[in-house]
Parts: C-alpha cells; sequence; structure tokens
C-alpha cells in the first residue's frame, strides 16, 4: 500500500524541520533537505504502521492545498511504501516453514517445546549480538 501525505518543512540554524500535520507529533529533521525528506517519510511510516498493527485504518490525508503553511515553510508530499517498511520494521507475524530430523522433532515434541518461540529466540539473540558488534 502506498500512501502520500502533506509535509511542512522549515529551514532552521542546522537543517529542516519537518511535520506531518495529518499524524499528530509526527515530527522530524535533518542536516539538509534530502535528510529531512527521508527522516519524514521514516518517521510518517512508523507512525501509521504502528496505527495498522493496532488495528486502525490510516489516517485520510488532507489535500496539500489546505495544508496551512507559516512564513518561511513550504509543503511538499511524502511518499510511504507501507509493505515496504512493514516488511523491514513491523512486528506482524510472518508464517514460516522449518524442517529438522525427525529424532530431533521427537525429542522436542515430547518436552512440549514451542518451536515458534525457540526461533524466534535465536534470532532475535544474534540481530542483538550484531547489533552490538556494529557499534
Amino acid at each position: 500500500m502506498k500512501l502520500t501525505y502533506p509535509a511542512i518543512f522549515y529551514e532552521g540554524e542546522g537543517g529542516y524541520s519537518v511535520e506531518v500535520p495529518d499524524l499528530p507529533g509526527c515530527v522530524s529533521g535533518g542536516a539538509s533537505l534530502a535528510e529531512a525528506v527521508a527522516m519524514g517519510t521514516d518517521a510518517a511510516s512508523g507512525w501509521v504502521l504502528t496505527e495498522l498493527e493496532d488495528g486502525r485504518p490510516a489516517p485520510k490525508a488532507s489535500p496539500i492545498e489546505a495544508v496551512q503553511v507559516e512564513a518561511g515553510g513550504f509543503a511538499s508530499l511524502l511518499l510511504l511504501d507501507m509493505d515496504e517498511y512493514a516488511q523491514k520494521y513491523g512486528n506482524k507475524a510472518v508464517r514460516k516453514n522449518l524442517t529438522i530430523p525427525a529424532w530431533l522433532n521427537s525429542f522436542a515434541e515430547s518436552r512440549k517445546v514451542n518451536f515458534s518461540q525457540v526461533l524466534q529466540d535465536a534470532l532475535t539473540a544474534m540481530y542483538r549480538r550484531e547489533a552490538e558488534a556494529a557499534e
């Protein structure tokens, strides 16, 4: 799903700020205009993804002509690719099949192992180790 939202940009000391009026509290910025557009898109995508994952619809976007811009600012549209963003950052569960030897399956089932939880825990631990190593 692709969505567009109007955003308001203001140039100030150290770069640009960006606000998305249709998404209350959605404010970001960047050192350059390009960075502000990217950061605004990321912030808006995160805002909308939270709504969608909580079972609420994405807010309706206002027409860009209706956006009130203070002196020194300008309005532009942000394009949100919600499918791509959700694939990278979403918490929605994704079904995966796996293959293990029969003896290991019997062992795990006799101990009432939750296969999904074991795999999720292992991958989360791996992710955290790699994130810490990258810092």
